[in-house]
């Protein structure tokens, strides 16, 4: 009886062990087709790595085969990263100027093995970072405050150049830069404040003196004009002319004798002769 059981027991373990390690096969076979595929991430390249060595070659996005348990794919991110750098300087003048630099900037695709063998993930730190702040110190120094602030685009394309000329050997190119913010100390802007002050107060006396110069002139030149019109005049007028202007604003009730206190003459004989029958006019010599 006891032999009967134990090949009753031996044969209901047999299909048992059976799906056991089918089971076992499937799951081996699973983890190796999933450890035999992988995917690059959209604005990613895969870098290669067997057995901890960094391959040249470099994938791009999509699905990619590899060898499971050998190589491994580390992702590097190539879209637009931004960093913003904040930093202590002084300019040519020795004033001190606290400056906010913003780039934007991305890992070359083609260099995206290098800089992961090289650099590794955390490039923003330990390259670029770095780099502004030195770059922003370096060109400060060559610029007085006050050209700073009057040369900015200047001062801001110097500055992408110099920075981008540590950056680029390592496979980093920059997209966009800017200058945030130049700050400097309260003394300086107070200097900078009293001198645009000082600078209106000039122009405004400067434009006063302009003024009252073209005012003087306009009145010299009226004064002449009024003085060639008076002798004009002067020099056409004529005893004709001067008693047809009297004789249109005669009222009829002026004395025909008009006397000085040398001679007399009869206006009559103006006014007749003004309507075409002049007579000799009589002058009468008082004593």
């Amino acid at each position: 009886m006891e032999i009967n059981n134990q090949n009753v027991v031996n044969v209901n373990t047999k299909p048992i062990k059976k799906i056991v390690i089918a089971v076992i096969i499937i799951l081996v076979l699973l983890i190796v087709g999933f450890n035999s595929f992988t995917i690059v991430d959209p604005g990613h390249t895969g870098v290669v790595v067997n057995l901890g060595k960094v391959s040249t070659n470099v994938l791009e996005e999509g699905l990619h085969f590899k060898i499971p348990f050998v190589s491994e794919i580390v992702q590097v991110d190539n879209r637009v990263m931004k960093t913003e750098v904040e930093s202590n300087a002084a300019s040519k003048d020795l004033q001190n100027i606290s400056s906010k630099v913003s780039i934007n900037y991305r890992v070359n695709r083609s260099s995206s093995a290098d800089i992961y063998k090289n650099v590794g993930s955390d490039f923003t730190n330990v390259i670029v970072n770095p780099a502004i702040q030195e770059c922003v110190k370096s060109v400060a120094a060559k610029y007085t405050a006050e050209q700073l602030i009057t040369n900015r685009a200047t001062v801001s394309t110097e500055m992408e150049e110099a920075i981008s000329q540590k950056i680029n050997p390592y496979g980093l190119s920059i997209e966009v830069f800017n200058i945030v913010n130049f700050d400097f100390s309260e003394e300086f802007n107070k200097a900078i404040e009293a001198k645009q002050t000082a600078q209106q107060e000039a122009l405004k006396a400067e434009q006063d003196l302009a003024r009252i110069k073209v005012e003087a002139e306009q009145t010299i030149e009226k004064a002449k004009a009024e003085a060639e019109a008076y002798n004009l005049k002067n020099a056409q007028l004529t005893d004709k002319i001067i008693m047809m202007e009297f004789v249109e604003k005669w009222d009829g009730k002026m004395p025909s004798v008009i006397s000085s206190a040398q001679s007399m003459f009869d206006v009559s004989s103006y006014i007749t002769g003004a309507a075409g029958t002049a007579p000799d006019a009589e002058t009468k010599t008082t004593e």
